[in-house]
């Protein structure tokens, strides 16, 4: 069965910090473009980070940029999302998707997304 699985969601204050782990079952993501969404109550699904299959080149929405570090270990098939300094504003559910293509296409063409990790931050 393809799986994709998120991991590492959780309740933590203002500044804290957090790592997702986003790793797929029964295929290799080794071809794939990898992105990191999330999606507040209320609010549209957004593109967060993605990073590129060849050249690992990264990409971050702008209010993420210096916060946010997504990074990809091919022999693990696991791609992690480290973020720091969260703000209450970044509370959401982080998913993860996969694509052939490449970092560019639109949020909702990517082919393969996972379950969803909650992230809440509070004090």
């Amino acid at each position: 069965q393809l799986q994709l699985v998120e991991s590492g969601g959780g309740l933590v204050q203002p500044g804290g910090s957090l790592r997702l782990s986003c790793t797929a079952s029964g295929f290799t993501l080794k071809p794939y473009v990898i992105g990191w969404f999330r999606q507040a109550p209320g609010k549209e699904r957004e593109g967060v980070s993605c990073i590129e299959r060849d050249d690992g080149r990264a990409h971050y929405v702008d209010s993420v940029k210096g916060r946010f570090t997504i990074s990809r270990d091919n022999e693990k098939n696991t791609v992690y999302l480290q973020i720091n300094s969260l703000k209450p504003e970044d509370t959401a559910i982080y998913y993860c998707a996969t694509d052939l293509r490449d970092c560019g296409i639109p949020t909702t063409n990517f082919a393969s997304w996972g379950q969803g990790t909650q992230v809440t931050v509070s004090s």
